[in-house]
């Protein structure tokens, strides 16, 4: 039997496809070449901003379509953060979705595959609500780039945010789980590993916090073949410096640090329940910096909260250029029903809204290529992703600090680590003449 995904959102949700994928492996479904030619069909819904609901929506509403125009039928699944917070509603709305699936229902899948195998309904319904439980693995065949979750949901609740609703409370997996993972990713040839939580820093095992799992994390690293680690998404509030020191004694970890700093204004930050201020996240950039001299900084800045002044976006722009982060992820504020801020007085009108996170583009596009053009003329080892979309006779590869650079070289150097010096810019990649082999990769 065949199957085929659509998976929309963040990293966990594409590792968590992964996992589902090498269930239906194990029963030895194959890939199908389309949606049309499947005998399952499963969406991997995002709910984090309302444009991502529009978008499965409208996806949904595509397979329902295919479903009443053909006689042949075919299995739909609904399943992720959407499908979580809505969950039933979808199939009284669309009676054609078989089955809904949310983001602690996954160990219901094998069931639901052996239903579809045998022809018959799966009456999920009467079986014990399930309770999150990790897969062992998230691995892709044939990839070198592998995301390993480490933990799953968040109790920090951020008055803007879906994500505690749709993902639950914070459940940590178990240390020994995570470096079996990571060995056997390490014997499958990966040479990038991605540690994942929805507060990532926030991991806790026992007497095993996040300091101390990085460091197992590195120490497995170093039996194999993975080189390189980052990690996925920490919350500046709970960044010890413990963990910047480790960070900075071991040169596994990239030098890349993503810190959603969410806003410069102390009085918006109290609104959101960020649990940190303005002043604590500059301290915190100081000290990464200090510790790993070089490394980039990248964010998430959410503009046009309710109740914010003009004076507040000045106090975002003025952290903005005391930092000077290589990349941000912007946006303004969207109310998400089901949140504390969807019930806050004294809403920004959508004009302003665009206006201010206009000017938060202008100066994120500013610092980003003043930071990219210091940066030519410097030798970088990087990561072969794959061929350049733009051009089949080029490379596409990565620095450790999240920079692309296009350079000519063979297909045989995909998935393996090579030198090249940054000779100039096209738009925000990198150019390079020549890419040579890293001595023993």
């Amino acid at each position: 039997m065949n199957y085929f995904f659509e998976t929309y959102g963040c990293q966990m949700n594409s590792a968590e496809s992964s996992a589902l994928v090498l269930a239906c492996k194990e029963r030895g479904w194959q890939e199908a070449r389309d949606s049309e030619s499947a005998d399952l069909v499963l969406l991997n819904t995002c709910s984090v901003r309302l444009t991502a609901e529009k978008r499965a929506l409208g996806r949904i509403a595509h397979y329902v379509g295919l479903k009443k125009k053909h006689s042949r039928r075919f299995t739909l699944i609904i399943a992720g953060c959407m499908a979580q917070r809505l969950g039933e509603t979808l199939k009284e709305k669309y009676p054609q979705v078989d089955y809904v699936m949310g983001t602690s229902a996954r160990s219901l899948f094998p069931v639901i595959l052996e239903a579809v195998e045998n022809g018959v309904k799966a009456e999920i319904d009467l079986i014990e609500k399930p309770v999150f439980s990790f897969s062992n693995s998230h691995f892709e065949e044939g990839q070198f780039r592998s995301f390993i979750p480490i933990m799953h949901g968040c109790n920090n609740f951020c008055s803007y945010c879906i994500v505690p609703y749709v993902r639950g409370r914070e459940v940590s997996r178990d240390p020994q789980n995570i470096a079996q993972e990571i060995r056997l990713v390490g014997e499958r040839g990966v040479r990038e590993i991605t540690l994942l939580g929805q507060n990532v820093n926030n991991y806790h095992w026992e007497n095993i916090d996040f300091t101390a799992l990085l460091k197992l994390a590195a120490d497995e690293a170093e039996k194999s073949s993975v080189k390189w680690i980052r990690f996925l998404s920490a919350n500046p509030g709970n960044f010890s410096r413990d963990t910047v020191e480790v960070l900075a004694s071991n040169k596994t970890f990239c030098r890349h640090l993503h810190l959603p700093v969410q806003h410069g204004s102390d009085g918006v930050l109290k609104a959101m329940n960020r649990g940190y201020t303005a002043r604590g996240f500059l301290e915190l950039v100081r000290d990464i910096r200090a510790a790993m001299p070089g490394i980039t900084l990248s964010t998430d800045i959410l503009v046009g909260f309710p109740g914010e002044t003009e004076d507040d976006v000045k106090q975002t722009l003025h952290l903005m250029e005391e930092i000077k982060f290589i990349y941000s992820y912007m946006y303004h504020f969207n109310p998400r029903e089901g949140t504390k801020a969807f019930e806050l007085p004294n809403r920004i009108g959508e004009e302003v809204k665009k206006e201010r996170l206009a000017r938060v583009i202008a100066l994120q596009k500013k610092h980003t290529a003043q930071l990219l053009k210091d940066r030519i003329g410097s030798t970088e080892t990087v990561l072969v992703e794959g061929i350049s979309r733009k051009n089949a006779d080029e490379l596409i590869t990565r620095t450790e600090k999240d920079e692309m650079a296009a350079v000519p070289g063979p297909m045989s150097m995909i998935g393996s680590f090579g030198k090249l010096v940054l000779s100039n810019l096209k738009g925000n990649t990198f150019r390079a003449k020549e890419i040579l082999p890293c001595p023993g990769d």
